[in-house]
C-alpha cells in the first residue's frame, strides 16, 4: 500500500493518516503487553513457585508499586487457588512446558504470584482494548480497511455504519483503559521483575547497530520523514549521532539461505531487484542437514551499508533517545533511575525488555492525542478518508517503482514494488524478524540473534531458559520465518493476490 502510494505519487487525506496512526498505536500497545506477559514472562517468572507465596505479602508488594484496584489479599488468594487447581489436575494449560524450578529463576514467590495474576488479567484486557483496531480496521489481526490512497473506513456522524460519535466515544473509553493498565500494571511489573535480573544488562548485546524507519506520521506525504517516532540509524552503540536512513543502501544476501541468485550467492541485491528463488534438490527437507558453513536458514540476510542491523522497540527507542525525543528521554531516564543502571544497560537483553515497555507507555499516551486530532477534523466538517486520484491504472505511468517504510511492533518493515503496464512486475518485502534472525552474510557477519547469544551463561543445557530470554527479547515472528514443506516438496499452501 505505502509502496504503491510512493510509486504513483499519491498523498493520503489527513483523516486516513490519523486512523492509520490509531490502528498502529493500539496494535503496539496490545502487542507489547501480550509479549511481556504471554510470550516472555515465563522466561523470568516461576508460576509453580507462586503456590508458596503468602497472599497477604503479595498484596503488600502490589500496593507498594501501584494503586491498581486488583491488589487485595483475597484477590491474590483466589489466583493462587486457581493456579493450584491447574497443578493438581496435572494440566497446566497456558503454563505448561516451562522450566519450573530452574536455578535461573530469581523472583520470590510473592512476585511470582503477582506476575501470574497479571498474566491472567492481561488476557482479558488485551481482548477488550484491541476492539479499537477491530472498529477502525474491520478485524484483528490484519486490518482490512487500508486502501491505496487512504482508508475505506467511512466517517459520517449521521450513519450507524460509519465512524460516528458513538464509535469515537467507544474508542476513547478503550484508549483510556489501555493507558491505565500500562501505567498501573505493565510498567510497575516490568520494573519489579527487572530489579531481580539486573545482571541481564550484561548479556545479549548483539551487533550494536540499530535501524528504525520511524513511525506515526505527522503529515500525509508518502514516506515522510516527519514522524512522531523518528527515522534513523545508530552505529556501534554511539548514541551521540543518529545517521540518516537511505533505503538504497539496503541489500540482501542469500549466501547462507536456502535461496539462490542468478548472479551467484556471494552477491547482494537491493529489494527492488530482489529474487526469492528456492534452492533445494535433496530427498529430505533441508533443515535436517543444518550446518552454518553452508546454507542453513529460510531467512535472507539483509544488511545496511553491509552491516547487520537490529530492529524493533530497542532500535526505535535508541534512535528516539539519540534524536532528542523529549518524552522518550524522560521515560528512559525514569526507568534507568528506578533500576539504578546507566544508559549502557540498554544494549542488552534487559534493555530490549525495558525499551518495549517504554515504547508501550509513550504510545498509549498518544492514543488520545491522535483521537483528538480526528475529532477536531470531524468538527470542521472534514470527513474525507480516501484520495481517489490516480485510482485508475490507465492514469499511471508505463513504469513506476516505489517503496514503503513502516515500523511493525517487532521492527523495521519495508516493501518495494516495481509496476509495469499497470501490473506488479516485482515485489519484495524485508520484515523485522528477517533483520534480527538473519543468517550470516557473504562476509561471515552474524545476524543479531546469533551475535546476542555469544557469552550467554546456561546453567542447564537441557533446559536453556537463558537462551530463550535473549531470543524472546527480540519477539520473533514465526510467520516471518517459518515455511511449510513436505518431504516430497509438495505445495501445501497457495496464496492468491488479487
Amino acid at each position: 500500500m505505502r509502496a504503491v502510494e510512493d510509486a504513483l505519487g499519491i498523498k493520503i487525506p489527513d483523516n486516513a493518516r490519523i486512523i492509520r496512526n490509531l490502528i498502529t498505536g493500539i496494535q503496539y500497545v496490545q502487542d507489547h503487553v501480550i509479549h511481556f506477559y504471554h510470550l516472555h514472562a515465563l522466561d523470568w517468572v516461576d508460576i509453580v513457585s507462586a503456590l508458596k507465596a503468602d497472599p497477604a505479602k503479595t498484596s503488600s508488594l502490589a500496593q507498594s508499586i501501584s494503586d491498581w484496584h486488583n491488589s487485595s489479599t483475597t484477590y491474590f488468594k483466589g489466583i493462587q487457588d486457581k493456579l493450584k487447581a491447574f497443578v493438581e489436575s496435572g494440566q497446566l494449560g497456558p503454563f505448561a512446558n516451562a522450566y519450573w524450578g530452574h536455578p535461573a529463576y530469581k523472583l520470590p514467590p510473592e512476585a511470582n504470584l503477582m506476575a501470574a495474576a497479571h498474566y491472567l488479567e492481561a488476557l482479558e484486557w488485551q481482548r477488550d482494548v484491541i476492539k479499537i483496531q477491530a472498529l477502525l480496521g474491520a478485524k484483528n489481526p490484519h486490518a482490512q480497511t487500508y486502501l491505496v490512497g487512504g482508508m475505506s473506513m467511512p466517517i459520517d456522524p449521521n450513519s450507524q455504519s460509519a465512524l460516528n460519535a458513538g464509535g469515537i466515544a467507544f474508542i476513547s473509553e478503550l484508549a483510556n483503559k489501555a493507558k491505565e493498565f500500562v501505567e498501573k500494571v505493565y510498567i510497575p511489573d516490568l520494573l519489579a521483575v527487572a530489579s531481580f535480573y539486573k545482571d541481564w544488562a550484561g548479556y545479549g548485546a548483539g551487533v550494536g547497530n540499530f535501524l528504525a524507519y520511524g513511525v506515526f506520521e505527522n503529515d500525509n506525504e508518502s514516506n515522510t520523514a516527519n514522524l512522531w517516532l523518528p527515522r534513523g540509524i545508530i552505529k556501534n552503540k554511539d548514541l551521540s549521532k543518529v545517521h540518516h536512513v537511505d533505503q538504497t543502501k539496503i541489500m540482501e544476501y542469500v549466501t547462507h539461505s536456502w535461496y539462490e541468485y542468478k548472479e551467484g550467492d556471494s552477491k547482494s541485491k537491493h529489494p527492488w531487484d530482489g529474487e526469492t528463488n528456492f534452492k533445494y534438490t535433496g530427498p529430505k527437507p533441508p533443515y535436517e542437514f543444518l550446518t552454518t558453513d553452508k546454507k542453513y536458514s529460510w531467512l535472507k540476510a539483509p544488511r545496511y551499508e553491509d552491516m547487520p542491523m537490529e530492529v524493533g522497540p530497542l532500535a526505535r527507542m535508541l534512535v528516539a533517545y539519540g534524536s532528542g525525543h523529549k518524552r522518550v528521554k524522560e521515560v528512559v531516564g525514569l526507568v534507568l533511575n528506578k533500576l539504578n543502571v546507566g544508559p549502557a544497560a540498554l544494549f542488552s537483553t534487559l534493555g530490549r525488555v525495558a525499551a518495549r515497555g517504554i515504547e508501550t507507555l509513550v504510545t498509549a499516551e498518544m492514543l488520545s492525542v491522535w483521537l483528538g486530532e480526528l475529532i477536531a477534523n470531524i468538527k470542521k466538517g472534514d470527513y474525507k478518508v480516501h484520495n481517489g486520484e490516480k485510482w485508475e491504472p490507465s492514469s499511471w505511468p508505463k513504469e513506476a517503482q516505489g517503496y514503503g517504510l513502516h515500523e511493525a511492533p517487532r521492527g523495521a518493515l519495508g516493501h518495494w514494488v516495481k509496476i509495469k503496464n499497470g501490473k506488479i512486475e516485482n515485489y519484495q518485502c524485508v520484515v523485522p524478524s528477517t533483520w534480527n534472525g538473519s543468517p550470516r552474510d557473504a562476509k561471515g557477519q552474524k545476524g543479531p540473534y546469533e551475535s546476542a547469544l555469544i557469552g550467554t551463561p546456561v546453567a542447564d543445557p537441557d533446559k536453556p531458559v537463558e537462551i530463550l530470554r535473549t531470543i524472546h527479547s527480540f519477539d520473533p515472528c514465526m510467520a516471518c520465518a517459518v515455511h511449510v514443506v513436505d518431504a516430497n516438496k509438495k505445495e501445501l499452501v497457495k496464496i492468491r493476490v488479487v
